[in-house]
């Protein structure tokens, strides 16, 4: 009898060792501060995961070194599926060929979930100057002596790299000037302090609205529908971008090596919880377009960005050691 005990006690345990997943919290590492786009997106996509899967799901930001420092902590994570992050074109495709260095590797540390998000970048100008059009920014920086002047997030930012892309394509004398995060690029563009920049749709998008800013022109190989009359630059005469990956994404990742059952069960949740009417609306209502895959779609997509924006970085000359 007391071994019969023993066998029953111990299967029980067994029984109970063995629980579904998710049987505890989970945590979602943003590679950026509070407050910008991937927060407020991730922070809302969190909530509803939270919801689906009746566990706190809990933010944490891990922001600095271009997202490198976020998707470091999530590369080293335990693979158990109880740790998953956001994911950007520049934490994964730029930032491999930006960096000398870099602490992880964007495929083979990382299990793809599902892309989230697509935005596009608008090339804001300020309002007082005579440019309307892509053409007139580039004569404008070919009829003065000191050129135009353009802002970033910092050195490597899509945003830097856009900039560096169109002086690259077409020949007009342009000086990047780095900041720390786009907000404060934007507001010298909004001040005069700057001639353009490169800037997140759902960013500059209000400000261009205000008429604190001027857009000109979008970044990407097709117009968007929050701005429809707002023309493509290969529509203004300056082609070379849409071939240059300009459509930018968000994506949620896992640790390498998280069992494809919990990848599965993330992947499925999440576009649940994407594709719900309320985070529709919060997505639309932030000038961002749904894009949710398979694992095995974003992946493919990872891959084709890695060699487009390499041929970027490297036209650009952009480089952090």
């Amino acid at each position: 009898m007391r071994l019969l005990i023993c066998i029953l006690g111990l299967a029980f345990a067994a029984a109970c060792g063995a629980q579904a997943y998710p049987s505890k919290p989970l945590r979602w590492i943003v590679p950026f501060p509070p407050g910008g786009p991937t927060d407020t997106f991730s922070r809302a996509a969190a909530q509803k995961l939270s919801e689906l899967l009746n566990q706190p799901v809990v933010v944490e930001n891990r922001a600095g070194a271009g997202a490198a420092i976020g998707m470091e902590a999530l590369a080293k994570s335990a693979p158990d599926g109880y740790t998953i992050g956001l994911s950007t074109t520049g934490s994964h495709a730029i930032n491999p060929h930006l960096y000398a260095k870099l602490a992880y590797d964007p495929v083979k540390d990382f299990a793809p979930i599902t892309l989230a998000i697509s935005y596009v970048n608008v090339l804001v100008v300020n309002p007082n100057l005579p440019i309307r059009t892509g053409a007139d920014l580039v004569a404008y920086a070919k009829s003065n002596p000191g050129g135009a002047s353009f802002g970033s997030a910092g050195n490597g930012s899509s945003n830097h790299l856009f900039g560096e892309l169109l002086k690259s394509l077409t020949g007009a004398p342009m000086q990047h000037v780095p900041y720390k995060g786009s907000a404060a690029a934007l507001t010298d563009v909004i001040a005069g302090n700057l001639t353009f920049m490169f800037d997140i749709l759902n960013v500059s998008g209000p400000m261009m609205r205000a008429g604190r800013v001027r857009g000109i022109a979008v970044a990407s190989a097709k117009r968007t529908p929050y701005f429809p009359d707002l023309p493509t630059l290969a529509e203004s005469g300056i082609k070379g971008f849409e071939e240059a990956g300009s459509d930018l994404w968000f994506g949620i990742m896992a640790p390498a090596g998280t069992p494809k059952a919990i990848v599965t069960t993330l992947n499925q949740t999440l576009i649940t919880g994407l594709r719900s009417p309320d985070m529709r609306e919060r997505i639309r209502n932030q000038s961002l377009d749904l894009w949710t895959s398979t694992p095995e779609e974003f992946a493919a997509v990872l891959k084709s960005d890695l060699a487009r924006w390499g041929k970027v970085v490297k036209a650009s000359g952009a480089r952090v050691d």
